[in-house]
């Protein structure tokens, strides 16, 4: 993650983003993140989610890894689309996460 620079309704902003789209669905839903939050094809060119400094704070809490701004734009470089592909991506499966557990009394 890079540091919450990006200011947006109130709040500074970060980039959360991982090797795979796997790993990062599977560590936002930890964290806690609704699927709302994804950024990625063909919305973007290269899968990350939004996410404030508070959940920045948590993530880094869980194992996340604190990146420069030169580094965090070297990862969605490697992962970015092409253009002319994101057109053919906006089709793509939406990720499926676990369903949340609710236990009643």
């Amino acid at each position: 993650m890079d540091e919450p620079l990006w200011s947006w309704q109130g709040r500074k902003w970060c980039h959360l983003m991982a090797d795979t789209q796997e790993e990062l669905h599977r560590f936002a839903f930890g964290l806690g993140l609704q699927l709302s939050s994804y950024q990625g094809p063909p919305k973007t060119s290269a899968p990350h989610y939004d996410i404030t400094g508070f959940e920045r704070n948590r993530a880094v809490r869980m194992g996340a890894l604190e990146v420069s701004r030169r580094e965090i734009v070297a990862l969605f470089r490697s992962q970015r689309v092409p253009r002319s592909q994101l057109a053919d991506r906006s089709s793509s499966v939406v990720p499926s996460l676990p369903q949340r557990r609710t236990f009643s009394r």
